[in-house]
C-alpha cells in the first residue's frame, strides 16, 4: 500500500522505503551503562531502530545522555503523562510514541503536538487490543477489527486536525486473524505508515510462529513500513528473526540465507545437527553482511542426490555423502573433508571471503 513518507533519525519510514527493523530495550531506562550495552547489542543484530520506554524524569535525563553517545534513531515510549513526551522531545527523541486517548486533554496532545512539530519529528500513534477506548468496545460489543481499525483513525485525526501529519500509526492485536483484518481496513482509509507486530506474541518458539503468520501476511499484503517482533526473549532475537522473515520474503537481500534439505533415508551423515551447527556460528556474520547490505547463500545439503546442484548454485555449501562430503565454493569443488570436518572447514571458507567467525 502507498503511504507517506517520514523520517525517523536517517532512516526513512514508509513512501516506498525498504521496511525497517524495530525493538524496544528492556533494561531499566534509568540505568545509562545497561541502556548503552543494549543498543549496541540491538545495533550488532541488525536493529535500525531502537524504543526506549520514558516512564520518569530520571529516565528521560538518561535519554538525552545516551542520545549524544549512539547513532541509531531512538523513539521514546510514552504514556499517560504528556509532559514526559515534551522531556523526551527535549532529550533529542528522534521519534515520540503516544496514545492520544491516554494522554488526557486535547491541550496535553497539542502540546506535544507542536514540540514535536519544533523539532520535525515524527509521533507513532499507537493502539492496541488491550487499550481499546470504552465507546468502541460498547460500539462493537469488545475487541473487533473494525474497533481497531476506528480507533487509529480517530486518533490519527486528532493530529491530523492540528495540522500535523509526520505520523506512523500501529494497531496491534495478538490475535493473528483480527491483527491481519484491522490492518486491511486501516491501510484503505489512510496513507499515514504503518508500524507492524503481533503484540503479545509469546515465547520464542510461539511468537516466531504466530509473528510469521501474522507479519508475513501483511508484509505480502504490501502492508507494513516499519516492523517489530515482539517476543518474551532478548530484544536481539527479536530483531534476527525479523531480518530472517524479510529475507524468506523477499524484502530484505542481505544477510545470510541457509538452504538446508529436510532429511530422509538417503542421508548418510548429521544434516540435522550439521545444519544447526552452520546456522548458530553464522548468525554474526549474517548480522554483519545485513549491515553492509550484502547477501550470502549457503547450501547445507545431505545427499548425493540433489545436493552437488543445490550447492552449486549458492556462494558457499557442502554436499554430504557416507560420513563425509563436498565442500563447495562459487559453483566448484574445493575440497573432500570427513564428516566431523564438514562445520569447520565450511565455516573457513566462508569467513575467510567475507569476514570473521563468531
Amino acid at each position: 500500500m502507498k503511504t507517506r513518507q517520514v523520517r525517523c533519525g536517517d532512516v526513512l519510514i514508509g513512501g516506498g522505503a525498504p521496511v525497517s527493523v524495530q525493538s524496544m530495550t528492556n533494561v531499566d531506562s534509568r540505568d545509562e551503562k545497561a541502556l548503552l550495552r543494549q543498543i549496541e547489542e540491538l545495533q550488532e543484530a541488525g536493529c535500525q531502530i531502537v524504543r526506549i520506554a520514558v516512564f520518569d524524569n530520571e529516565a528521560a535525563a538518561v535519554l538525552a545522555s545516551v542520545r549524544k553517545k549512539v547513532k541509531v534513531p531512538l523513539v521514546a515510549d510514552i504514556h499517560f503523562d504528556y509532559r514526559l513526551a515534551l522531556a523526551a522531545i527535549r532529550a533529542g527523541a528522534d521519534k515520540i510514541r503516544i496514545n492520544p486517548g491516554n494522554i488526557g486533554a486535547r491541550e496535553r496532545v497539542r502540546a506535544v503536538v507542536e514540540a514535536a512539530r519544533e523539532r520535525q519529528i515524527p509521533i507513532r500513534v499507537g493502539v492496541n487490543s488491550g487499550s481499546l477506548e470504552k465507546d468502541l468496545l460498547e460500539k462493537y460489543g469488545g475487541v473487533t477489527a473494525a474497533g481497531l481499525a476506528e480507533s487509529a483513525l480517530r486518533n490519527i485525526k486528532i493530529i491530523e486536525d492540528m495540522d500535523y501529519g509526520n505520523l506512523v500509526v500501529s494497531i496491534k492485536s495478538s490475535d493473528v486473524r483480527m491483527n491481519y483484518e484491522a490492518h486491511q481496513l486501516l491501510s484503505a482509509q489512510t496513507d499515514v505508515p504503518v508500524h507492524i507486530g503481533i503484540t503479545e506474541a509469546g515465547t520464542p518458539a510461539r511468537g516466531r510462529i504466530k509473528s510469521a503468520a501474522g507479519l508475513g501476511a501483511l508484509l505480502l499484503a504490501g502492508i507494513g513500513d516499519t516492523m517489530r517482533v515482539s517476543l518474551t526473549a532478548d530484544p536481539s532475537e527479536e530483531v534476527r528473526f525479523a531480518l530472517e522473515l524479510l529475507q524468506v520474503l523477499g524484502l530484505r537481500s542481505a544477510g545470510i540465507d541457509i538452504v538446508s534439505c529436510p532429511t530422509c533415508g538417503r542421508t548418510r551423515i548429521d544434516l540435522e545437527g550439521l545444519a544447526l551447527e552452520v546456522e548458530r556460528r553464522l548468525l554474526p556474520l549474517s548480522a554483519e553482511l545485513a549491515a553492509r547490505g550484502q547477501a550470502l547463500k549457503v547450501a547445507v545439503m545431505g545427499c548425493a542426490v540433489n545436493g552437488p546442484g543445490e550447492a552449486r548454485e549458492a556462494d558457499f555449501g557442502v554436499a554430504g555423502g557416507d560420513g563425509r562430503g563436498l565442500i563447495f565454493a562459487k559453483g566448484r569443488v574445493i575440497r573432500t573433508v570427513s564428516e566431523e570436518r564438514l562445520a569447520d572447514e565450511l565455516l573457513q571458507v566462508i569467513t575467510e571471503s567475507y569476514g570473521r567467525e563468531g
